[in-house]
C-alpha cells in the first residue's frame, strides 16, 4: 500500500541522482531508537513513580495518558492547523525541518524533566512527559515518508523495517539502561538509593542527543521531499473530532469531577473510554447514510480501522504498563521495582521478534529460504534478549521456556500466509487466548502468557493500517492521518486498566486486554464483509512494515 501513498512525494535532489544518503539515513533511524527506547522505559518508570510518589495505580498510569495522549493532541493540532490556513503546514515546512523542530520540541521536554524531576511534583513531571511526545507526534508524521525518500523507491520498504528494527532495539535497551539508573542495577535484589542527579543525566544526555541530530538536519544538504496531495474538505469530521478530544480530557480532570460531584473517579475514567467509542459508531453509521462531508470518515473500513488502532495501541502499551504491579504480587514472584526491567525488556523483546519474523516477507526471497527464515528469525531474536539480559547480570534460564510461544507464533505467521485479514484474525485469537491462560493461572504460566501478548501485538499495526486505507482513493492521506491519531489509545486503555486494577485487583484487569484482542479478531471479520462489498479482495491486500 505505501507505493500508492508515497507515489505522491516529490523529492527535488542534486544534479547527481544516485547521491548516497546513508550517513542521513542513519542518522534519521535514531529517532527510530529514541522512540522505542522512551516509549519501553516507561514500562519502568511507572512502577518506579507509583512507588516514588505513593499513587494507585490509576494515578501511575497518567504516564501513558500524557506520552501518548501527546502524539493524539499533536496530530489533531497540525490536522485543524493545516484545515484552518488551507496548507498542509507539514508539506510546507517539508519533511526534513519538521523532523528537526520535533526534536526541538522533545529536547524542550527532557529539559524540562529535570526541573520536574527536582521539585517532587507528579504532575510536572506528566507535563515534560507531555512536551517530550508532542515532538515525538511531528517526528514520526515525517519520519516515515523521508526515510523511504533517501534512495530507491524500490528499496524503500527495506529501508523502513531497518528503522522498525532499531525502533525495537531501543524498545528492548530502554528498560534495560533506565532501571541501571534508577536502580544500578536492572536485577539488583536490594537497590540502591535513587540519586536525583542520576535521572537528571540520563535526560541531559538525552536532550543533548535530541539537539545534535536536530542540528544535523538543520545544517546538513539532504533532499526536500514534498507532497502533491491536496487538503480534502471533510466538515463533517470536526464534530466527532471534537467530542474524542473532551472524552480525552475528561480522564485528566476525573479526579477533581469525582470529588466535586461525589461520584467514583472509575465513573469518568470508564465513561471516556464509551464516550469515543460510541463516537466513532455514530459517525459509522451517519456516513453509511451520506458519506458527503465526512471525506475519509466515510468508508466503513476507515473509521472500523480507527477504532482498531485505537484498541490495538491501547492493548500493546497496557500490557506492559501494568506488568509492574502484576509482577509485585507474591503469586507472580514478588518483584521489587527494580528486578521487574527483565520482563519488560522481554515483552518489548518480543514485539521485535515478531517485526523481524514479520519483515522476512518483505525481501524477494525463494519460498524455501523464506521458511527457513521465518522458523530461525524469532530464536535469533530471542538470543538477542537473552544475551543483553544476561549482560546485565540476568539468570536468563528462567525464560528459556518462553521458547514455546515462539513456536505457537512461528505456526501462526505459516497458518496466515501473509494475508493481512487472516494474519490480523489469527493473532487476534491467539492474543485473546493467551490473556485467557494469564487470567485463569499464576506463576510463569501467566507470566510468559500475558508476555506472549507482545508477540500477537507485533504483527498487527501493518495489517490494521492495510485493510483500513483500502479503497480510500483521494482520502488516503487524511485516513492515514486519522489512524496515527488514534494512537490515542495507548493514553485511554492504560488508565482504564489502571482503575479496574484499583477497585478489583491487577490480575483480574487484564481482563481489558483480552477484550481488545476479541474486537481485533472481530474487526478482521467485520472489514473483510465491508471490502468484499466494495469489491476488494484481502486476501491480495500488502502489508508493509509498521508502527
Amino acid at each position: 500500500m505505501l507505493d500508492k501513498f508515497f507515489n505522491n512525494l516529490k523529492l527535488d535532489m542534486d544534479n547527481n541522482s544516485q547521491k548516497n544518503y546513508s550517513s542521513a539515513l542513519y542518522t534519521l533511524i535514531t529517532v527510530f531508537f529514541f522512540w522505542g527506547f522512551l516509549a519501553a522505559s516507561n514500562g519502568i518508570f511507572i512502577p518506579f513513580c507509583k512507588t516514588h510518589f505513593n499513587l494507585t495505580q490509576f494515578e501511575s498510569q497518567l504516564i501513558d495518558f500524557t506520552f501518548y495522549g501527546g502524539y493524539f493532541i499533536g496530530s489533531l493540532i497540525l490536522f485543524y492547523a493545516s484545515k484552518i490556513i488551507k496548507v498542509d503546514i507539514l508539506n510546507k515546512l517539508g519533511y526534513k525541518n519538521s523532523i528537526a523542530l520535533g526534536l526541538v520540541i522533545s529536547a524542550g521536554g527532557a529539559l524540562m524533566m529535570i526541573p520536574a524531576v527536582n521539585s517532587g511534583s507528579f504532575n510536572f513531571i506528566l507535563l515534560a512527559f507531555f512536551f517530550v511526545a508532542i515532538g515525538f507526534s511531528l517526528q514520526q508524521t515525517a519520519a516515515n515518508p523521508f526515510v523511504v525518500a533517501l534512495g530507491s523507491p524500490v528499496t524503500g520498504a527495506n529501508r523502513l523495517n531497518l528503522a522498525g528494527g532499531i525502533n525495537n532495539l531501543g524498545g528492548l535497551l530502554g528498560p534495560i539502561a533506565v532501571s541501571v539508573i534508577l536502580f544500578g542495577s536492572a536485577t539488583a535484589a536490594v537497590p540502591k538509593d535513587i540519586e536525583i542527579s542520576s535521572i537528571n543525566t540520563l535526560y541531559y544526555i538525552l536532550a543533548g542527543l535530541f539537539l545534535a541530530v536536530a542540528l544535523f538536519f538543520w545544517v546538513s544538504k539532504l533532499p526536500k521531499v514534498t507532497s502533491d496531495e491536496k487538503v480534502e474538505a471533510s466538515g463533517k469530521t470536526n464534530l466527532p473530532l471534537f467530542v474524542i478530544f473532551i472524552a480525552f480530557l475528561l480522564i485528566l480532570a476525573a479526579d477533581p469531577i469525582s470529588k466535586a460531584t461525589g461520584l467514583g473517579m472509575s465513573v469518568f475514567v470508564y465513561l471516556s473510554l464509551f464516550i469515543i467509542i460510541l463516537t466513532l459508531l455514530v459517525a459509522l453509521k451517519a456516513a453509511g447514510k451520506d458519506k458527503s462531508g465526512w471525506g475519509a470518515m466515510g468508508y466503513p473500513q476507515l473509521i472500523l480501522g480507527m477504532i482498531a488502532i485505537f484498541t490495538y495501541v491501547g492493548v500493546e502499551v497496557s500490557i506492559q504498563s501494568n506488568m509492574g504491579a502484576l509482577l509485585q504480587l507474591p503469586d507472580f514472584g514478588g518483584l521489587s521495582d527494580s528486578q521487574i526491567a527483565p520482563f519488560i525488556s522481554l515483552y518489548w523483546g518480543s514485539m521485535m521478534i515478531g517485526r523481524w519474523t514479520g519483515a522476512v516477507s518483505a525481501f524477494k526471497l525463494s519460498k524455501t529460504t523464506k521458511r527457513i527464515l521465518t522458523i530461525v528469525m524469532p530464536f535469533i531474536a530471542f538470543s538477542i534478549i537473552l544475551f543483553l539480559n544476561h549482560l546485565n547480570g540476568t539468570s536468563v534460564e528462567q525464560f528459556f521456556a518462553y521458547a514455546v510461544c515462539l513456536v505457537i507464533l512461528i505456526a501462526g505467521f505459516f497458518y496466515s500466509q501473509e494475508k493481512p485479514a487472516k494474519t490480523l484474525l489469527t493473532f487476534g485469537f491467539l492474543g485473546g487466548l493467551a490473556m485467557v491462560v494469564g487470567l485463569l493461572t499464576t506463576g510463569n504460566v501467566a507470566i510468559f502468557a500475558f508476555l506472549a501478548g507482545g508477540l500477537a501485538c507485533s504483527i498487527m499495526w501493518p495489517c490494521i493500517f492495510a485493510l483500513a486505507i483500502t479503497g480510500l482513493g483521494k482520502y488516503t492521506s487524511q485516513g492515514s492521518a486519522f489512524l496515527i491519531m488514534m494512537i490515542l489509545g495507548g493514553a485511554i486503555i492504560p488508565p482504564v486498566q489502571g482503575i479496574l486494577a484499583d477497585t478489583s485487583g491487577i490480575h483480574i484487569s487484564y481482563i481489558v486486554p483480552f477484550l481488545g484482542f476479541v474486537y481485533l479478531a472481530y474487526f478482521a471479520i467485520k472489514v473483510s464483509s465491508e471490502l468484499k462489498k466494495q469489491g476488494f479482495d484481502v486476501s491480495k491486500l500488502d502489508t508493509e512494515p509498521g508502527h
